[in-house]
């Protein structure tokens, strides 16, 4: 029996100085929450269209060349508003060609064709499935992208997640504690740095003073192939912005960047040199030596940056984009490029900034919620319970201990509700003492002996502290599971704290009665 006792004891030392080690020093081991430090909160949409759009015109791109290429006749080609790739006077003898080649897309996309006398037109519509998928991996690949940003700028455990409601959830929420600079951060999380290398129209591809004057060029009639953009560049005088007219197709997109970063030039101020990956350097040459003669645009988030003129074939890795760039702008825009474009557009939907002061105050005055709720408990338990009230107290606070143990091993972060978990936690660990030390009463008052009367207690009470405390685990794991953020840092501080209320309620507290009552025969029972 003793031997049993020694092993009991063992184990709540190991367990003890564990919780310790895990949490010591807590300013290091445990993490405060956005609430608590200060910093950004911020709910984010990804436009998931602009992704859908982007496949379904490169798709129309790529089916337009294979037409050609098999010499399939054909009229035009044209995307509707419903995202349907439209092949339009297509020769009725001509239609099975047609359906080899589109047999190609059948997994994503159906077909059907609409007939007319010696003509049909065939209608490309993506499946609801594809559909689903592609807006998926688009807010998927923009979390990467926007972590990725995070950890170049050096926020320090940043908390960047996806959230949303039925199948499609297209909401990111980012918690940036610590971040003071805020408008900084803001603009480099919004910013899409998409950059495309894409030819000038050979003839009439501007400079144009307005947009309607680059549209006039072309007889009010631009070709589905190009489209205008505008182009800012410094002058003597000042940024001016033109208009010119470039091929919707780019020759080479950020996919291709293997690096980028700022560097000073000796005229115009700060510009990002950036670097192309080896099949990005085929392509540059390729591009550059069937194009000479004609201007290379240099497009970043749709705003052409420069419009070199092609002189000959260039097969160097690397290019410039320059512009009026403060040091600041430059290093900001190579960062953003490096970490790679944003899939689609982002919509602020909520911005909250905490200040430090406010989280500070935040943790003031929560410790000294939970230390004032700690000292009553401890100064009721004594007055009611009398010497047994140590045992709950002792209980008490491995509880503690292990939750902040717990919580350290876990990298979990400790919000201003987490706190409130915390407290919660104390009420809990009372409670189930309360409803220990009420049994072994009851049993004291049957008239049996005290060794008896506390076995009893235990034995009866057990499935009761079982019961209760999974019931509200039960209860945090749900929060976890549909909260975000504050929610889920008091579900996981409620959780740590029941499985905890367990081991001390039921295991530490039966072996501090066993270690008194086999040391000496007890006959009365402070209690």
């Amino acid at each position: 029996m003793k031997r049993n006792l020694q092993y009991r004891l063992i184990l709540i030392l190991v367990v003890l100085l564990g919780s310790i080690l895990l949490f010591y020093p807590p300013s290091q081991k445990i993490k405060l929450g956005l609430d608590l430090k200060g910093g950004i909160h911020l709910v984010l949409q990804v436009v998931t269209r602009d992704a859908l759009e982007a496949k379904v015109a490169q798709l129309r791109e790529v089916i337009e060349a294979d037409l050609r290429e098999n010499d399939v006749v054909f009229t035009r080609t044209r995307v509707t508003e419903d995202l349907e790739i439209e092949i339009l006077g297509v020769l009725r003898d001509q239609q099975a060609q047609l359906e080899e080649i589109l047999r190609l897309y059948s997994a994503d996309w159906t077909y059907r064709p609409q007939f007319r006398a010696r003509e049909f037109d065939a209608v490309l519509s993506m499946t609801e499935a594809a559909k689903l998928r592609t807006a998926d991996e688009t807010v998927q690949q923009a979390r990467e992208t926007l972590q990725r940003r995070v950890d170049q700028y050096g926020v320090a455990e940043p908390t960047i997640t996806v959230y949303g409601s039925g199948q499609l959830k297209d909401q990111i929420i980012v918690e940036l504690p610590g971040v003071e600079d805020f408008d900084r951060v803001l603009n480099l999380i919004r910013t899409t740095a998409r950059l495309e290398l894409k030819l000038v129209h050979p003839t009439q591809g501007g400079p144009y003073a307005t947009r309607e004057g680059a549209l006039q060029a072309h007889g009010n009639n631009l070709p589905a192939d190009y489209e205008i953009l505008p182009f800012r560049e410094g002058t003597e005088t000042g940024e001016q912005t033109t208009y010119m007219v470039v091929r919707k197709a780019q020759s080479i997109g950020g996919e291709h960047l293997k690096d980028a970063r700022r560097r000073q030039s000796d005229f115009t101020g700060w510009e990002i040199e950036f670097f192309l990956k080896p099949q990005g350097v085929t392509l540059f040459s390729r591009t550059t030596e069937q194009n000479v003669g004609t201007r290379l645009a240099v497009v970043l988030d749709d705003e052409i940056r420069s419009a070199p003129n092609i002189q000959e074939r260039i097969a160097t890795e690397s290019a410039q984009i320059t512009g009026s760039f403060t040091a600041e702008e430059a290093g900001d825009l190579a960062l953003v490029l490096r970490s790679g474009a944003l899939p689609a557009a982002i919509r602020i939907l909520e911005n909250r900034i905490i200040g430090p002061s406010l989280g500070l105050d935040s943790i003031r005055r929560g410790v000294l919620a939970s230390v004032v709720g700690l000292v009553l408990v401890v100064v009721g338990m004594l007055v009611v319970y009398r010497l047994s009230g140590i045992n709950a107290i002792v209980c008490l606070v491995l509880n503690l201990l292990i939750l902040l143990g717990v919580l350290a091993s876990l990298h979990a972060t400790l919000t201003l509700p987490g706190i409130a978990g915390v407290i919660l936690t104390i009420g809990m660990a009372v409670d189930a003492n309360i409803l220990i030390f009420e049994r072994i009463k009851e049993e004291l008052g049957l008239g049996k002996t005290v060794r008896s009367a506390v076995a009893a207690g235990f034995d009866r009470v057990t499935r009761t502290i079982l019961d209760t405390n999974l019931t509200t685990l039960i209860a945090a794991a749900i929060l976890y599971q549909v909260g975000t953020g504050p929610v889920r840092g008091f579900a996981v501080t409620l959780g740590v704290g029941l499985m905890a209320n367990i081991f001390t309620a039921i295991f530490v507290s039966r072996t501090l009665f066993r270690l008194v009552l086999e040391q000496r025969e007890v006959e009365r029972l402070s209690i």
